[in-house]
């Protein structure tokens, strides 16, 4: 019988706070977690201090039946996770004899002297169930206390992920007695607002059970995560390919792929597929469009380079820009955005040009408002697209517009 227990998540350490790095550790806990049926009611960060992180435990104890926490098992003073758990549910520590051992050779090996604190990732709480670490030093830990269960993991991710994988999660399934699958599977959009994904699907997310439909905005396109519970993992499938089916019949134009899968990938694989190279012609963007296809592995069979011709003499004297268009049109112009695409195909001997040219801020350029921006595509079979856009917001997040909208534009003339 699964039964069905509080779960919250807490995560130590000042460096969170301040924000010198994100708390992924708890989003990827998350994750997993809930794909295997645990509900997590609360996420928490502390700093490192001692009484504080023995106020969050108290409160932990008191509202949840799984507490798990990252951070603050090294080797330093501000290590305080297992202290702070000791003051609050007095159980005493002991020293771990593998984990002890495995500090001491790694010293060795490396032919450097170890010093004493950092055996203090060596002890463990008499009683509890050592996760060896088998990435770093400081070992993981489950403890029963009172009617509780407490996961103490390392902050490292990469040392977190691994206990959680081969250790905690077979822990929890069976602590939980959830034999039930749960399989998530994200289909990803692009062209499309959230809002309006939503209302084409309205029929399918009101009459939604098994699977759930949650459509989710990110900064390079719309997202809708589909999660399927079920005995099998045939069944699972089968529900989440019928689904799939569903959404596709209604909004298929504007999908592009699923889970990992990048727009920038599916570009470069669809360039493969019919031989077609493309180069890019960049000033508002400086090179942003073409570091994201080179970013994708074989992306030199379909793009040999771009320009990036910011100012407007390299616009004339590199890309070949008319001076009379520059002088008559300017730089941020249809005609402008034109001659650059058509140049840089000629130039760089490719199927296909596109350019990007706007104002991306602070100030107005040539009269055009901050988040103007033309983008042109050309093709040598006679195919030409110039558009322009007005994008809102700060200057990086106009070229990030600029550059995801090409994506954009580009992958629709491939698949058309």
């Amino acid at each position: 019988m699964t039964k069905q227990l509080k779960s919250e998540i807490v995560a130590v350490g000042t460096e969170l706070l301040l924000g010198q790095i994100a708390n992924t550790n708890a989003q990827w806990l998350s994750e997993k977690l809930a794909l295997q049926g645990i509900n997590i009611y609360h996420h928490t960060v502390v700093g490192d201090n001692l009484q504080r992180i023995k106020k969050v435990f108290e409160q932990a104890q008191n509202r949840s039946d799984i507490i798990l926490v990252t951070g603050g098992l090294g080797p330093t003073e501000d290590d305080l996770t297992r202290e702070a758990f000791q003051l609050m549910s007095n159980l005493e520590m002991t020293e771990h004899a593998p984990s002890m051992k495995k500090i001491k050779n790694y010293f060795s090996r490396h032919n450097q002297n170890m010093t004493p604190n950092n055996s203090r990732q060596a002890r463990v709480f008499k009683g509890s169930k050592v996760l060896f670490n088998r990435v770093g030093m400081a070992p993981g830990m489950i403890v029963k206390h009172e009617s509780n269960t407490w996961i103490f993991l390392p902050g490292v991710p990469g040392e977190m992920k691994d206990i959680v994988t081969h250790d905690v999660l077979p822990f929890l399934q069976e602590e939980t007695g959830n034999k039930e699958l749960i399989k998530s599977l994200v289909l990803k959009f692009i062209g499309i607002g959230e809002s309006a994904l939503e209302h084409e699907l309205k029929s399918l997310i009101q009459s939604q059970q098994n699977p759930t439909i949650a459509p989710l905005a990110q900064n390079n396109g719309i997202l809708l995560r589909l999660t399927a519970k079920g005995e099998s993992e045939k069944y699972v499938d089968e529900l989440l390919d019928k689904t799939k089916s569903q959404i596709l019949a209604k909004v298929g134009d504007y999908f592009f792929g699923e889970n990992d899968q990048t727009i920038e990938q599916e570009v470069v694989r669809l360039l493969q597929e019919q031989n077609k190279k493309i180069a890019a012609a960049e000033s508002l963007t400086g090179g942003m469009f073409t570091n994201k296809l080179i970013s994708v592995n074989g992306a030199s069979s379909v793009c040999p380079g771009g320009i990036v011709s910011y100012d407007k003499k390299v616009k004339q004297n590199i890309l070949g820009v008319a001076p009379e268009t520059i002088k008559n049109k300017g730089t941020v112009s249809e005609e402008c955005a034109i001659e650059m695409a058509q140049n840089v195909s000629q130039k760089l001997d490719s199927d296909i040009g596109i350019s990007f040219t706007g104002v991306a801020g602070p100030d107005r350029v040539e009269g055009k408002p901050v988040g103007t921006v033309y983008i042109a595509l050309i093709s040598k079979d006679g195919y030409q697209l110039v558009q322009r856009f007005e994008f809102m917001g700060n200057r990086n997040i106009i070229r990030n517009r600029a550059t995801l909208k090409g994506l954009e534009i580009i992958f629709n003339f491939l698949k058309s």
